[in-house]
């Protein structure tokens, strides 16, 4: 058996997977999400590995296996989300800020005046955004009490989630990360494959706060925490593992995961592809010595637009109604929805977005947004795969998803439709956790190779585009101006 350990944006989940990748046992959990400002997102370090554990050991308890059992677990994890802890205590200095927070987008305004940016992309292949990690962590060097001089003393570490599980099942013992999660911080250098100094001063990060960036499918350290000790044989960030999960193992291979967020990877092979389209060029993973590369199109708010239907409109009870009332209607009335609540990422990349719903008209009805809705996630992915082709220059043959959302046909569908290529979802639908899985057991032998799992992939439905021409030209036009008067809404 493999344990992955999936710690999402908003809850933690453990799934158990036997040696042909077939899930066993799950378990998850939600924990609270704290707003203490508009646009400020934070999460409590403590409550996510006290829900990161427990469920482990429910998902153990499951399947009806002892830790003998357990091969290795594999950590997944949302990315950028930054902690900063004391070393001594084990306890974390504040909250942790969230991918989605935009308190720092000033301080990345700061960066672009100075014309810092540029050099930033060429070492990290990312673009200068509040999304990722560095200035989330400069914060809180600056407005914490205290916390410049613990961290120059030595005292403090900084970890995404994965470093703090880590930490944690390890009783304190392993400090580090894999590259796939390093290369998110924008401290990282791409083509060194290590911590960069020149950012660590910019930033004002001391680089005894850092973790060690290890690969991503090699034995860390072992636990004792789930009753017997096991190795932790796999780290991958959430994004990275699903496209292993995929087996996108070849250049060109596409994924995208719907989840809270929308992100689209497409393998480039052992070579950055530096990106004229404002996408990412990030880690995919690093395995056995050789690190390969993705472009990545990251979309702020995917899912999180069906859970606002449900939980601020209150126009659904479950996400799952979403699609049969988004199907009641042939289409959405002439409505659009842009949802910019945390401001546009790839490739518009604009922090002052905010989220409009445009086009209504007395005869407009909850079925009408709710269609809106979709098509809003859909139409954000035809922008980032739009991108991403003329990046890589290559047309995509089939796009491979997974993600809470994708087993919403509607959705799919409307994918394939405005895609204008096939959409295929997997058998298999834990595709990050399967990830995660998969490097741990590479690491410790359960899997000879990774041609072994490319052979345990298979499908489950393709959709294929149904949509003529004229009708995906004049849906994207209308999306076009939608955005127009999405851009720029905040004042700067």
């Amino acid at each position: 058996m493999l344990l992955s350990l999936d710690q999402g944006t908003t809850s933690s989940r453990a799934v158990l997977f036997d040696r042909s990748g077939t899930p066993v046992a799950v378990a998850q959990k939600e924990f609270t999400q704290h707003f203490p400002r508009p646009g400020w997102v934070e999460h409590d370090p403590m409550e996510i590995w006290a829900t990161q554990l427990g469920v482990a050991v429910e998902a153990m308890q499951k399947g009806g296996v002892a830790p003998s059992d357990v091969a290795a677990i594999g950590i997944t994890n949302q990315r950028e989300t930054t902690i900063v802890w004391d070393r001594e205590t084990g306890r974390p200095i504040h909250n942790a800020i969230v991918w989605q927070d935009r308190r720092t987008a000033p301080m990345c305004d700061a960066l672009r005046r100075r014309r810092l940016d540029r050099r930033i992309r060429q070492k990290t292949g990312l673009m200068v955004d509040a999304y990722f990690s560095a200035t989330k962590l400069q914060w809180l060097l600056q407005h914490v009490p205290g916390a410049r001089a613990a961290a120059r003393a030595g005292r403090l570490a900084f970890g995404t989630v994965d470093s703090w599980l880590l930490w944690n099942l390890t009783g304190g013992a392993v400090h580090a990360t894999d590259a796939s999660n390093a290369s998110r911080t924008m401290l990282f250098n791409l083509r060194a494959g290590d911590w960069d100094d020149e950012l660590l001063r910019l930033f004002g990060v001391p680089r005894a706060m850092l973790p060690e960036v290890r690969s991503s499918s090699e034995v860390f350290g072992h636990t004792t925490r789930l009753g017997g000790s096991i190795p932790i044989g796999g780290i991958a960030g959430d994004q990275q593992a699903a496209l292993f999960g995929q087996v996108c193992t070849r250049p060109g291979m596409v994924k995208n995961t719907y989840g809270t967020g929308c992100f689209m990877l497409m393998h480039t092979g052992t070579t950055p592809v530096t990106s004229r389209r404002r996408l990412l060029t990030t880690v995919a993973w690093r395995i056995g010595g050789r690190t390969e590369y993705a472009l990545e199109g990251s979309i702020f708010v995917a899912g999180a637009v069906v859970q606002w239907l449900r939980d601020g409109l209150g126009i659904i009870s479950s996400a799952a109604e979403v699609e049969s009332l988004a199907a009641s209607v042939p289409d959405a009335h002439g409505a659009y929805l842009v949802p910019a609540f945390a401001g546009l990422g790839a490739p518009h990349w604009d922090q002052y977005a905010r989220g409009v719903l445009v086009g209504l008209t007395r005869g407009t009805t909850k079925a009408h947004i709710a269609r809106a809705a979709l098509e809003g996630i859909a139409l954000q992915v035809m922008d980032v795969l739009q991108a991403m082709e003329a990046d890589a220059g290559v047309r995509l043959r089939e796009l491979r998803v997974d993600g809470g959302a994708s087993a919403n046909n509607l959705l799919l569908q409307l994918q394939s439709d405005l895609l204008g290529v096939p959409v295929v979802r997997p058998v298999v639908s834990e595709t990050t956790a399967l990830g995660a899985a998969f490097l741990a057991g590479l690491a410790v032998g359960v899997w000879p190779n990774q041609a072994e799992l490319a052979r345990q992939w298979q499908a489950d439905r393709r959709f294929t585009p149904q949509m003529r021409p004229a009708a995906r030209k004049a849906l994207a036009a209308g999306w076009n101006r939608a955005l127009a008067r999405a851009k720029r809404w905040e004042s700067p």
